[in-house]
């Protein structure tokens, strides 16, 4: 049972820190740590807390564990599952990381980087990138996330289909856990068998079992060589087998491979008319493709010749290569501005979901069926990391309808996505986490042995619950039978 903290032991927080490091809950400087980007969850904290370093989250964490006080870490507050922000009675500390934000060091020999916890993504990528390397973690939200906060959430992005989730690209960790302790494991080291790798366990655990601090990622090779195409497509079925083809032919070099719905081209369209389409007559479905390699290896002729092969046998029906940066910007732009348009129009429901990759296809034509059979009327915008299985599926009203004549539908919708998803051995959540958003989803579609292993880790590493109080297993009761 967490405690509401008194002003007595707010003072005792704000001595760990200096005088920057805390902030009143009631005060303007604390009012953009209240909201998060969907609108959903108005935060009501305790405080706003910033420290500098693991030492003094250790003593702040140490005051809280023993008096029974909440603790939600806050990172770039980018994320859509409600994850950052205390709803909760009595009231949690909400700790930011943004002022750990150095970069501790570039590993030049051991390919990799230390970073803290509130290192902006776009920074750490720039500073990698000033050393000639690479940092492949690829976000719309990298401006202004931060690594923390990617960690957490087990951020994946436009380059798993290459790289992986940050998970893949992560070599070592550090954590303040529920007890103060200090876990520091930042090595560089590719092989280390010496039991539970505890750095899995508190990557994507969403501030529950600890607040993570820093992180020994892995860097690669800069690329010497980018192609960057959009080729038009008639059926999703024909991404899938676009892609599998190009894998076959070029191996390993495709990086990015993006599935596009001619509806978020036509949101694209109304509200940036002048922007040009790099496609003709508007195909019902587009792939945006990149390669790259980090050596010479005649790319542009390669990817070429595979691409009028493709053209040739009737498995895309056009295509535009970018002959330039400022070309395949614009393409990169399209895509990227997607989700901004989204919310301009204004869903009913939105899904970030995955299934593997060999039934995306059928996903995609089932659940057109399934949201016909609710209304007909129904728009759909489909997008997303084809490459990797993961889907963002969006469901507007009737062009001219306000969202709220369908409230009715909103909850039709989900259960039929989420149906489709879970009989395709899928997940709900693909890369955006539980947060407080989806922890009755969890319930529903989660495995039951899987949710009994989460309680007892919880209760483990947490057992007063201070952590992220109502995030990922708010709903995983004790009374709940498994």
């Amino acid at each position: 049972m967490l405690a509401d903290p008194s002003m007595y032991l707010l003072g005792l927080i704000a001595g760990c820190l200096d005088e920057d490091g805390f902030i009143e809950a009631d005060s303007d400087m604390a009012q953009r740590y209240l909201v998060e980007p969907l609108g959903l969850y108005q935060g009501t904290p305790a405080a706003i807390i910033r420290p500098t370093s693991a030492e003094q989250i250790s003593a702040v964490i140490r005051i809280c564990n023993h008096h029974h006080i909440g603790v939600v870490p806050y990172g770039g507050g980018t994320g859509v599952v409600g994850g950052q922000v205390c709803i909760e009675s009595p009231p949690s500390v909400v700790l930011s990381l943004e002022r750990m934000n150095s970069i501790r060091a570039v590993l030049d020999n051991d390919w990799a980087v230390v970073a803290e916890a509130g290192v902006i993504l776009a920074d750490l990528k720039e500073a990698v990138d000033a050393a000639d390397r690479m940092f492949p973690l690829s976000l719309a939200a990298e401006g202004s996330c931060q690594i923390g906060g990617n960690l957490a959430t087990n951020a994946g992005g436009v380059q798993v289909l290459r790289y992986g989730n940050i998970r893949d690209l992560t070599l070592g960790i550090e954590a303040v856990m529920a007890d103060g302790s200090v876990y520091s494991d930042l090595e560089p080291l590719r092989k280390n068998n010496t039991g539970y790798d505890l750095r899995h366990l508190l990557i994507g655990s969403e501030g529950t079992l600890g607040v993570i601090t820093a992180a020994t990622l892995k860097v690669f090779p800069k690329p010497v060589e980018t192609v960057t195409g959009m080729l038009a497509i008639s059926l999703p079925e024909d991404a899938v087998n676009v892609l599998g083809y190009i894998r076959e032919r070029l191996g390993y070099v495709v990086s990015a491979f993006e599935l596009i719905a001619g509806s978020g081209v036509k949101f694209i369209d109304d509200f940036y008319p002048d922007s040009p389409d790099p496609l003709d007559n508007h195909p019902a479905w587009r792939v945006l493709i990149e390669f790259s390699s980090s050596s010479k290896s005649n790319l542009v002729v390669r990817s070429s010749t595979v691409f009028e092969e493709l053209l040739l046998s009737g498995q895309i029906t056009g295509g535009s290569i970018a002959r330039n940066e400022s070309q395949r910007r614009h393409m990169w732009w399209m895509r990227e501005t997607i989700p901004e348009c989204n919310a301009r129009v204004g869903g009913i429901a939105s899904f970030d979901i995955s299934v593997p990759i060999s039934k995306v296809a059928s996903f995609i034509m089932d659940a057109q069926s399934a949201i016909n059979d609710i209304d007909p009327d129904l728009r759909i915008n489909c997008y997303g990391h084809v490459g990797d299985g993961n889907l963002h599926y969006n469901v507007f009203t009737p062009d001219c309808v306000a969202a709220f004549e369908y409230d009715h539908c909103a909850d039709l919708i989900k259960t039929a996505i989420y149906d489709l998803v879970q009989v395709r051995g899928g997940s709900f959540s693909a890369e955006h986490g539980i947060g407080r958003l989806k922890t009755s989803d969890l319930v529903k579609y989660g495995n039951p042995a899987k949710l009994s292993i989460i309680r007892t880790i919880k209760d483990a590493l947490d057992p007063n619950g201070i952590l992220n109080p109502s995030v990922l297993m708010a709903a995983l009761s004790d009374e709940m039978s498994f």
